[in-house]
């Protein structure tokens, strides 16, 4: 029978994405693992890979389509045999067999399956493993286990990359493996649906005469951020704590430990630590030591997070995204330093994979660069702090008395008051300005 290909959620909060680019037309025949399309969400864009063979028989949505919503049809797979005849796109999906209660093989991209006569169209969360470990498992292949009460983590994939995928599901279910999956904790409360984020067009507009602006419509990009930044604000009750830090220690161990730095062939250093990396570095450090801190808000539990997992705010056209430094606390100078350029060179080209800006346990926003010297940055869930970075810059200071020069910078912890209160914000700045006046300490 026909093969669905639908829009994938290449991302829990996905709503719709952008069809870029077919890299198949009508009539190729593909393999499971072919990448098939790019889908351009409010991200990053994203390969899309075959986990069918088949033959392209139609496709629904044209290349360069906007706003296609998930599991919306956008082609059509033959198996061997079918013609295009098969095909039935008028309803949305292609023909379904007659009166059967067979699972029909739609592609592992599609979360939307149907088993028996109940249609199970609902996405499924990404699942995890117990140290928090992601399980990479198909929308359809979560579904069906969900359905069946089967437990991910104790089924292995054969799915590209260690994927599982449709097929495994019906195999533990042949042989009657797979411990059935605990029941599921109730979901959290609903947020209420986010206010309107700013007053209607017809309110605006009619202040100002016809021919002096012009329309510039809202990416998804910009949607999301408005939306998420909107319920932070309206759901998250911040709290702020400021602390100066100086920084001429922490500036003369970098220029020593750049100068030390290996040389290839070319004579490329190994790694160039900015004051970026070292406060990611010194962030990171401080959540170790005060574990309390590190931690996320549900209305049941306190999410008590075991690393340091620390965002980092990239600007890129039309907004800005939060790649992520896992397990920080953990990694010398130059590794941070070394994968900061890599995401954040990525993220301006929008090649981020979701697992590379979902998630975390806290976030740096450093405007300092561009001369701005102190700010407070939003909260961004389900992390519970922030910290907002300004410029260094040389101030009048009294060391013992007397009136002297440094460079100081000024940092701004934002935090979720529901669960980090003042004294503790207190406690991990203090930590982390410990860390970036007494830079060596970062090295042991």
């Amino acid at each position: 029978m026909p093969i669905n290909i639908t829009m994938p959620a290449l991302s829990p909060t996905m709503e719709e994405g952008n069809l870029a680019k077919w890299l198949v037309k009508e009539g190729d025949s593909v393999s499971a693992g072919d990448v098939i399309a790019e889908i351009e969400t409010d991200k990053a864009t994203m390969e899309v890979e075959a986990v069918d063979e088949g033959k392209v028989g139609k496709i629904v949505v044209p290349a360069g389509t906007q706003g296609v919503k998930v599991n919306e049809l956008i082609a059509v797979l033959l198996e061997d045999g079918e013609d295009a005849s098969a095909i039935d796109t008028s309803a949305g999906a292609a023909a379904a067999p007659a009166g059967g209660d067979k699972v029909p093989a739609v592609p592992e991209s599609a979360p939307a399956v149907e088993v028996g006569a109940k249609a199970a169209t609902d996405p499924v969360p990404a699942p995890i493993t117990a140290d928090g470990g992601r399980i990479f498992a198909s929308p359809l292949a979560r579904r069906l286990a969900q359905l069946n009460g089967l437990d991910l983590t104790a089924l292995s994939g054969s799915g590209p990359h260690g994927r599982i995928v449709k097929r495994d599901i019906e195999a533990a279910l042949a042989a009657g493996t797979g411990k059935a999956a605990p029941a599921a904790a109730e979901a959290p409360k609903a947020v209420a649906a986010a206010a309107p984020t700013g007053p209607s067009a017809d309110q605006v507009l009619k202040l100002f005469d016809e021919d002096s602006y012009e329309l510039v419509p809202h990416d998804g990009m910009r949607k999301t951020i408005a939306k998420r930044l909107t319920e932070s604000k309206q759901t998250i009750p911040h709290f702020y704590v400021s602390v100066d830090v100086e920084l001429d220690a922490l500036l003369a161990l970098r220029a020593q430990l750049n100068g030390a730095a290996a040389t290839d062939k070319d004579g490329k250093p190994a790694y160039k630590l900015s004051v970026n990396d070292m406060t990611i570095k010194a962030l990171a450090l401080a959540l170790r030591d005060v574990p309390d801190a590190n931690v996320s808000w549900t209305d049941d539990n306190m999410v008590m997070h075991k690393h340091a997992d620390v965002g980092v705010a990239v600007a890129i056209p039309g907004g800005l995204i939060t790649p992520i430094i896992r397990r920080a606390e953990e990694k010398p100078l130059s590794v941070v330093s070394n994968e900061m350029k890599d995401l954040g060179k990525r993220a301006k080209e929008r090649k981020l994979k979701p697992e590379e800006y979902q998630g975390g346990t806290t976030a740096v926003s450093n405007m300092g660069m561009m001369g701005v010297k102190n700010f407070s940055a939003v909260v961004n869930p389900p992390h519970a702090t922030i910290l907002a970075v300004g410029a260094g810059e040389q101030r009048a200071v009294v060391k013992d008395g007397d009136l002297a020069v440094a460079t100081v910078m000024t940092v701004t912890l934002s935090t979720d008051h529901r669960c980090v209160d003042g004294a503790l914000g207190a406690e991990l700045l203090a930590a982390f300005k410990g860390y970036i006046e007494n830079p060596m300490s970062m090295l042991v």
